[in-house]
C-alpha cells in the first residue's frame, strides 16, 4: 500500500518540468545575448571615442593638412551633388 499512496509523475507533470528547463535554457541565452551586446556597445563606445582624439591631435598637429582635406572633401561632394541633380532633371 505505501508504494501505492506514492504519485506516479503523469505526462502534466513532465511536461511541466520539460516547460521549465527550456525556458530557463532560454532565458539564459537571452541573458547572454544582453550582455554580449552590451560588451559590443561598449566596445564601440570606447573605440569612437579613441578615434576622435586622434583625429583632434592630427588636426592640432597638422592644421594645414586637415583644412586641405576637408576643401577637397568638399569639393568632392560639391562635384557629386551637381552631377546627381544634373542627371534627375534630364531623365
Amino acid at each position: 500500500m505505501p508504494a501505492e499512496l506514492v504519485e506516479k509523475p503523469t505526462l502534466v507533470d513532465e511536461a511541466l518540468r520539460e516547460v521549465s528547463r527550456i525556458r530557463s535554457t532560454v532565458t539564459e541565452a537571452v541573458d547572454d545575448g544582453v550582455r554580449s551586446a552590451t560588451r559590443a556597445i561598449k566596445r564601440g563606445s570606447h573605440a569612437a571615442e579613441d578615434m576622435i582624439d586622434e583625429t583632434k591631435h592630427t588636426i592640432k598637429q597638422k592644421p594645414f593638412q586637415a583644412v586641405g582635406i576637408v576643401f577637397a572633401v568638399g569639393v568632392l561632394l560639391g562635384s557629386v551633388f551637381t552631377w546627381l541633380s544634373g542627371s534627375r532633371r534630364t531623365a
